[in-house]
């Protein structure tokens, strides 16, 4: 193999191009490792399965009002009238809706009092008609029956009458350090008891960027009115049809309310991620232009190196260089530049990664994309160099000592 020290005696005395590239490299190498490691947490969050059906559901509110309105006669009509409709799976009403980023949160304890294990959980009054709405799966228990649904005619925190509860298993494991809950009782701030009687498999709630997502709880109770929101849960390739039909179908069937705008959950869900799906297209941006200027810049000082080597090159040929030697050289020197920055960049990197995570609460960088990204950049500094030591390759001694 060439010797180094010829190289390096080259770069000592042009050492200003050298120096600003490895720069670059370095500071590529910390923007692009930290950049797609942060782009790789993004997709996987947005990408998340949901624990629901929620590419063929969507979510409508309608609200009563005028003299004689019952809120509960409308919501018991409007379900039955919903749950005949051909392509409807199952509908539950419910004030707030999953992914949609509006909900309703408490902290639950393992003892009253305020006292044992707590944690933080989203809730939702539903109906016993909740779990298959959602197309959600129970992991034990039971889903609430007709009878447990108590439908409140007036405000109160009290829990409903049944004392029943279903919890994600998200939950469940946190409150309960991972022992089957499936029985247990957990009490809110004010010491009220809920027995759970069902644990979900997986779902997450309202809040897609939370950190404990999955921590849900469902209520069986339908609260008072005068408003309500249906989540309605289709069979697949029905959606539109019965968005439409049952929009329709909920103006006819009575006139003193307002029917909202049906959403669908997909959409819902897209909006909440709205702000990951900005940062990854952002940090995609600037990944692909870091990288596209730092193997300009590679490629502009192998290109300053040729052009101001003519003559050496021709008398390396002259002395029976082969044109694979020169390709060598030039791409030896490239290399040495290259992993000068990528040295310097590994430093950058590290302490990028660790200001990320202490200062943002993202997770600590992975080391596999520190290297990664060093092999990365050693292949793009070798590319960026291939077509100048190509050149150089094709100067003739003749052309070099005319040139003298």
């Amino acid at each position: 193999m060439m010797e180094l020290r010829p190289i390096l005696s080259a770069l000592t005395r042009n050492s200003a191009g050298a120096i600003l590239v490895s720069l670059q490299i370095a500071i590529t190498l910390a923007i692009v490792v930290n950049a797609v490691f942060l782009v790789k947490q993004r997709v996987v969050q947005v990408h998340r399965p949901t624990g629901m059906d929620e590419q063929n559901m969507f979510s409508l509110r309608v609200t009563g009002f005028g003299p004689g309105f019952n809120f509960h006669d409308m919501v018991r009509s409007d379900l039955d009238l919903l749950r005949r409709m051909p392509g409807v799976v199952d509908v539950t009403p419910t004030p707030q809706v999953p992914l949609s980023g509006s909900g309703s949160s408490n902290r639950m304890y393992t003892e009253p009092n305020e006292k044992g294990q707590s944690e933080p959980v989203n809730y939702y009054e539903v109906d016993e008609h909740a779990i298959h709405a959602f197309g959600a799966t129970l992991a034990s228990g039971q889903p609430f029956d007709a009878s447990d649904i108590e439908y409140r005619t007036e405000e109160s925190q009290k829990f409903p009458a049944s004392g029943k509860v279903i919890v994600s298993k998200g939950f469940a494991d946190r409150i309960f350090r991972g022992e089957n809950a499936l029985g247990k009782v957990i009490y809110d701030n004010q010491s009220q008891p809920l027995r759970i009687v069902g644990v979900i498999q997986h779902m997450q709630g309202s809040w897609l960027g939370w950190e404990k997502v999955d921590n849900v709880m469902l209520l069986p109770m339908v609260l008072k009115g005068p408003s309500t929101q249906y989540i309605v849960r289709t069979q697949p390739g029905e959606l539109d049809r019965v968005m439409a039909a049952t929009e329709q179908a909920l103006k006819s069937a009575m006139k003193n309310r307002v029917v909202g705008k049906l959403q669908t959950l997909a959409l819902q869900k897209d909006r909440s991620y709205a702000g990951d799906t900005l940062i990854v297209v952002i940090l995609g941006v600037v990944t692909g232009l870091v990288v596209i200027f730092s193997s300009l810049g590679i490629f502009g000082l192998a290109t300053f190196n040729v052009n101001t080597r003519t003559r050496q090159i021709g008398t390396r040929r002259a002395v029976g260089a082969r044109r694979v030697d020169i390709v060598r050289y030039f791409l030896i020197e490239n290399w040495v530049v290259t992993s000068a920055g990528v040295v310097v960049g590994c430093v950058l990197t590290l302490a990028g990664g660790y200001w990320l995570a202490t200062r943002f609460g993202v997770k600590q960088l992975d080391i596999y994309y520190l290297v990664g990204g060093v092999l990365g950049l050693w292949i793009v500094g070798q590319l960026a160099a291939w077509q100048p030591s190509l050149r150089a390759s094709k100067v003739s001694p003749a052309m070099a000592t005319r040139n003298v």
